[in-house]
């Protein structure tokens, strides 16, 4: 056959779509919960500031949670609220009998610390998985909250590839807290030969092509090119960024990932697309892992 009539065309991984069952899936969870334990998981989510893109996440937070069955709880502080009153209702939350995941939406305004903020939930709530405890047991293998974007990403390559990802070559290209440093530990869990990568690596391209499966989480628009990906690996976009719209002049904008698809899907085996990859799993992961914390603080299997 001529090299010509040889060219792959990835599969493209549709996130929405499991998403979706995930969501249907994690319905039918609460519905059993109130039927047979008298049980309403509820999901708090803390907002400081007017930041736009972080007030339509958490309306969508709220909206999925609800749609779910689930009791949803929404608490607005003003950006020059301090340090202190954050803390304050993270442990009147903490001590709430009707809420079991605590989600305190990032980034908080410069004047308060992440770390004491993420680090003063109880990590039986932490939903995001963020805790230092909860870190903690994910990267001795232990049970834990685990961060959601990652465990989406995990999600998705599993439904490509099958359950045994033993003996795949995976790189993690970012290092993160919130997504490269959970993603190679889940990874490693899933037992994975995996490299992370980041800005330092010397030959950058030539680790990412080694690689079974490339996870894309850097924050850097359309970085990874063609010559990057080994032909058929799975490649997983975590990025969202903005760039200026084709037509130039207007001031649109569109969303692109940190991979360049439209050239890398005609050498991956299969891709996630952004929009519609991996960013409607993160909030999916989120309902579930509510649920998760609801049946483990109530001891329910």
């Amino acid at each position: 056959m001529a090299d010509s009539a040889v060219k792959l065309i990835a599969k493209i991984i549709d996130g929405k779509k499991f998403a979706e069952g995930l969501r249907a899936s994690v319905a039918k969870d609460v519905a059993d919960l109130k039927s047979n334990h008298d049980l309403t998981p509820g999901l708090a989510v803390v907002l400081v500031g007017d930041d736009a893109a972080s007030q339509v996440y958490v309306r969508n937070k709220g909206e999925q949670t609800k749609a779910a069955g689930m009791n949803s709880f929404t608490f607005r502080l003003p950006d020059d609220a301090s340090e202190d009153e954050l803390l304050a209702r993270v442990e009147e939350l903490n001590n709430d009998a009707a809420v079991h995941g605590i989600l305190v939406q990032l980034p908080l305004p410069t004047h308060m610390n992440a770390d004491k903020v993420i680090n003063a939930i109880n990590p039986a709530k932490d939903v995001d998985g963020f805790h230092v405890i909860n870190s903690g047991l994910l990267a001795t293998g232990q049970d834990g909250m685990v961060p959601c974007t990652p465990l989406g990403c995990v999600m998705l390559i599993k439904d490509v590839l099958g359950n045994d990802l033993s003996g795949k070559r995976a790189l993690v290209l970012g290092r993160s807290n919130i997504v490269g440093k959970p993603m190679a530990q889940l990874l490693l869990r899933e037992n994975c030969t995996v490299t992370i990568a980041h800005s330092r690596t010397v030959d950058l391209a030539d680790e990412c092509k080694r690689a079974d499966i490339l996870v894309a989480a850097v924050g850097q628009a359309q970085m990874v090119k063609a010559n990057w990906v080994k032909p058929g690996a799975c490649v997983i976009d975590v990025g969202m960024n903005r760039i200026p719209a084709p037509e130039r002049g207007t001031g649109k904008t569109r969303l692109v990932g940190d991979v360049d698809f439209e050239i890398v899907k005609n050498v991956a085996g299969s891709i996630t697309p952004v929009p519609g990859g991996v960013g409607p799993m993160t909030i999916a992961v989120l309902l579930a892992s509510t649920v998760r914390a609801a049946k483990r603080i109530h001891e329910i299997d």
